[in-house]
This record gives structure tokens, C-alpha cells and sequence, in this order.
């Protein structure tokens, strides 16, 4: 073994053992999600932005809090409603006098100048606000009054959405909905899982977090997660995945071809990359595996496609088709 190999393993474990200690810590305050908390975590590992679906009530806002306060990050939360305007995320503009009469303008940054920002119920604001994240999401910098700003490093957002009630809601576009590296299904916890929470939550002890990791740190292991090796089939895999969920590509079954509207596009390839590596990483592993593939098939493919009308009517779901999609590349893998 190298001297670089047996680095970057030192390097892994003892990231692993931090991420570790950060997942023991949100745990504690998000009880029965834990699948959900990794989920999130190999978001912010891979320096991505995550949508958050699920009911009211589930942790979705305590997950986002305590995740600010164990990864060390500086949060904010702004809640969206249809009156919101950018300038009520982004910041703007003010003109001051001074005390000698003299007038000059000067920029109140907005909640978006954060390291980890939370959008609660992103799909009530209207698509104008809703736009305003684009370029921040997307570029690390947003332009107010022709100047650009940069915002800090790290930069996250994480969206939380209300699948429930949709009147006065505004679905967010396709372009929007391709800048979240995952979407995470937020469900209800088991039995067991409730009664600890009820344990938990309404006594006089309220469990808090530890800060685990800072922004370099997390700067660090975002570097580290790009490093680590991916094998051949891993890389083939995740090809065959995306490229099969694409209705016009020769790779795509006939179901896909008479069902689905559009498919992921490249972005979803370099966000199951990155995705993969980040969860070997999160489970203190040095590479990822098919499995990894798998496991993270529906969070990114499944708000990067559309069914068609009649296979909507005729009761045919997303869920199943990702599901058959991940089958069929576990056969393949298998075969060979």
C-alpha cells in the first residue's frame, strides 16, 4: 500500500468516527428518523442542498436546527408565504444620512447571507421569490443592484415542503426542483419510535446538541468525499440507472418510454457520484458499493422525473417505477 493510499484511509476513519459522533448527537434530538437524518447528512457531506417532504410535525425544523448546531454552521429560517419577496431573502438597499448631511446607501444583507438555510414550506411563496434561491443555490453568490455578493462557505439550504395541503401553494419548477442534490421523504415514525419520543419531549430534561464538526471541518470532509475511490461498476451502475429513466434514450425500457414524460438529466449522475461516496463515508466505508446506488436511487431521481398523464390516471407511480428501475440494475449486476 502507498503512502497516499494509507493517507487517505487515516483521512476516512477519521472522518468516519466525526460523522459518527454527529450522527449519535442529532439522533438524540430527532428520534425515528435516522434514516432521514443520514439522509440529510450525506446532503451537506456532498456540499448539496436538500428538500424536505413529509407532514407537519415530523422534526423537519428541529432536524434542520440541531444539524446547524452539531456540524458548528451559522443557521437561519425564513418561512415562506405567498407575500414573501425576494427582497425579504436576499436583502437590499437603504438610504442613510449622515450626521453631516451627507446620503449613501448601504446593503442589509438578508437571511440567505447563512451557512445553512432553512426554507420552511418553500412551495407557498411565489415563483418570483421561489427564483430568488436559484442563483444562490446553484452559484454561492447572489447580484443585488447590478453588484455581486458572495455568500459564506459552506453555503446549504434545506426546504422543507407540506405534501398535504396544496391550495395556495406554488409547485416549484423543474429548474428549481434539479438544484436540491436530494429529495428526503419525511414519514411517520414507528410505534416503539413514538413512545420514546413522548418520553423524550414532554418531561422537564430537554436534550441538546453537541457541537461535533466546524466549517472547516465540514469544508474538509466535502474535499475528502470527492477523493474517495469509486469502482467501475459503481460508475456503470449509476450510468445505467440515470440513463434507463430517460424516455428517449436507447437505453430505456418500453415502460419508461410509455410512461415517463421527462428524466433526470446529468445533474442526477453527478449527484448520485458524489451521494454514493458520501454515504461509504457516512457508514465508515472506504468505497461505495451497488447498494449505495440503490439506496440513494429514489432521493435523487424522484423529483428529477415526470410521469405522463395517462400513466398518472392509469395509477402508476414514481416510486414503483424507481423502484423496478433499481431491480433491473441489480439483476444486471448480478449477471455479470
Amino acid at each position: 500500500m502507498t503512502d497516499k493510499a494509507s493517507g487517505l484511509i487515516d483521512e476516512i476513519n477519521a472522518v468516519g468516527e466525526l460523522l459518527s459522533r454527529a450522527l449519535e448527537n442529532v439522533t438524540r434530538r430527532v428520534i425515528g428518523q435516522d434514516q432521514v437524518v443520514e439522509t440529510a447528512l450525506i446532503t451537506m457531506l456532498c456540499g448539496g442542498h436538500a428538500l424536505l417532504v413529509g407532514a407537519p410535525g415530523l422534526a423537519k425544523t428541529r432536524l434542520v436546527e440541531t444539524l446547524g448546531t452539531v456540524m458548528g454552521l451559522n443557521s437561519n429560517r425564513v418561512q415562506f408565504t405567498p407575500d414573501l419577496m425576494p427582497a425579504d431573502i436576499l436583502g437590499s438597499e437603504v438610504l442613510e444620512t449622515a450626521t453631516g448631511g451627507t446620503r449613501h446607501f448601504r446593503f442589509l444583507e438578508g437571511p440567505v447571507f447563512c451557512q445553512l438555510l432553512m426554507a420552511d414550506e418553500i412551495n407557498r411563496a411565489s415563483p418570483r421569490t421561489q427564483s430568488a434561491l436559484l442563483q444562490a443555490m446553484q452559484e454561492h453568490h447572489v447580484t443585488i443592484a447590478g453588484q455581486e455578493r458572495a455568500l459564506p462557505v459552506p453555503f446549504h439550504v434545506l426546504a422543507t415542503q407540506n405534501p398535504i395541503e396544496q391550495e395556495g401553494t406554488y409547485p416549484l419548477p423543474e429548474a428549481q426542483l434539479d438544484r436540491f442534490l436530494l429529495q428526503i421523504d419525511v414519514g411517520y415514525p414507528s410505534r416503539d419510535k413514538e413512545r420514546d419520543i413522548l418520553l423524550a419531549t414532554t418531561g422537564v430534561v430537554n436534550v441538546e446538541a453537541e457541537t461535533v464538526f466546524s466549517p472547516e471541518l465540514l469544508l474538509s470532509a466535502q474535499e475528502l468525499v470527492r477523493r474517495m475511490p469509486v469502482g467501475e461498476s459503481v460508475v456503470e451502475a449509476i450510468l445505467d440507472l440515470v440513463r434507463s429513466a430517460r424516455p428517449d434514450s436507447p437505453e430505456a425500457g418500453d415502460q419508461v418510454k410509455e410512461t415517463v414524460r421527462w428524466g433526470p438529466g446529468p445533474r442526477a449522475a453527478q449527484a448520485l457520484m458524489l451521494a454514493t461516496r458520501a454515504r461509504a463515508l457516512v457508514q465508515g466505508r472506504l468505497a461505495p458499493s451497488i447498494d449505495d446506488v440503490l439506496a440513494l436511487a429514489r432521493p435523487v431521481l424522484i423529483h428529477r422525473m415526470a410521469l405522463g398523464f395517462a400513466a398518472r390516471t392509469g395509477g402508476q407511480t414514481l416510486d414503483d417505477l424507481i423502484t423496478q428501475l433499481g431491480r433491473d440494475i441489480g439483476l444486471k449486476e448480478a449477471a455479470a
